[in-house]
C-alpha cells in the first residue's frame, strides 16, 4: 500500500505516551502504534526511497543504561536516511506535535576535526557559508555547539560562528494540520529534503 498520511491516532498515541510513559501503557496500545505510526512511516520511507535511498527506522525503546530519565519509550517515531557518510543524512519524526523533517549532520568525533578543515578552507569555508544564506527561511539551522571558540582559533576567522559546531543540521517542524492525515506529508518531506540536498553532499564531501 501507497503512503497515504499519519492518522490522528498517531498524534492521540503520543499524546498518552507523554502523559503516561509506562510498560503498562504501551502494551495496551501497541496495536495503535503499529497501524498508525509504524506503518505508514514504513509507507513513507518507502516512497522516498527511489530518490534519498532505504531508510532506518528507529526504535521505540530508550537506552536508558546512562540516563537519569528511565521512562522506556520515545515519545517520537524517528527516521533516517544515510548518504554513506556515518552521522549525514536525511531524517523525519512524527510526534505529538505533529511532523519535525531535517538533514544533516548529528555525530561528533572525529568528523569534528575534519568539519573545522573545511571550514579553513578557502573554497570549502565559503560555499557552506552561501549553502545555508540560501535555505527557505522557515528552515532552521541548529547543532550541538561549542560555547567559545574552538582551541587555537583566531578571534577574528571569518567563519568563528558555524566552527563553534560540534554537529550541523537544519529543519522545519510542521504543526498538526489536515494535511498531515493525507498524502501531501510526502511532499512537505520531500520538498524539505530536496532543498537540504546542497547542505547534505557538502557534509558527504568534506566529512568522509
Amino acid at each position: 500500500m501507497g503512503f497515504s498520511g499519519f492518522p490522528d491516532e498517531a498524534l492521540i498515541f503520543y499524546e498518552g505516551l507523554v502523559a503516561d510513559n509506562s510498560k503498562a501503557y504501551w502494551t495496551a496500545h501497541k496495536e495503535l502504534y503499529e497501524t498508525g505510526v509504524r506503518t505508514p512511516m514504513l509507507a513513507l520511507m518507502d516512497e522516498l526511497e527511489p530518490e534519498f535511498g532505504p531508510a532506518h527506522l528507529f526504535r521505540p525503546h530508550r537506552d536508558v543504561r546512562f540516563a537519569r530519565d528511565k521512562s522506556p519509550y520515545k515519545t517520537h517515531q524517528g527516521a533516517y536516511c544515510g548518504v554513506g557518510v556515518e552521522g549525514v543524512g536525511y531524517y523525519v519524526q512524527v510526534d505529538a506535535d505533529g511532523l519535525y523533517v531535517a538533514a544533516g549532520w548529528w555525530m561528533p568525533g572525529d568528523q569534528v576535526l575534519r568539519y573545522r578543515e573545511a571550514l579553513d578552507d578557502d573554497t570549502a569555508g565559503p560555499l557552506l557559508e552561501e549553502i545555508l544564506a540560501a535555505l527557505p527561511g522557515d528552515l532552521t539551522v541548529g547543532g550541538e555547539r561549542l560555547k567559545t571558540r574552538p582551541r587555537g582559533t583566531p578571534e577574528d576567522h571569518p567563519r568563528l560562528d558555524l566552527l563553534r559546531h560540534k554537529t550541523l543540521h537544519a529543519g522545519r517542524r510542521f504543526e498538526p494540520e489536515p494535511w498531515l492525515h493525507t498524502p501531501e506529508t510526502l511532499d512537505r518531506v520531500r520538498s524539505t529534503w530536496r532543498a537540504l540536498v546542497p547542505l547534505v553532499d557538502w557534509q558527504r564531501r568534506h566529512l568522509s
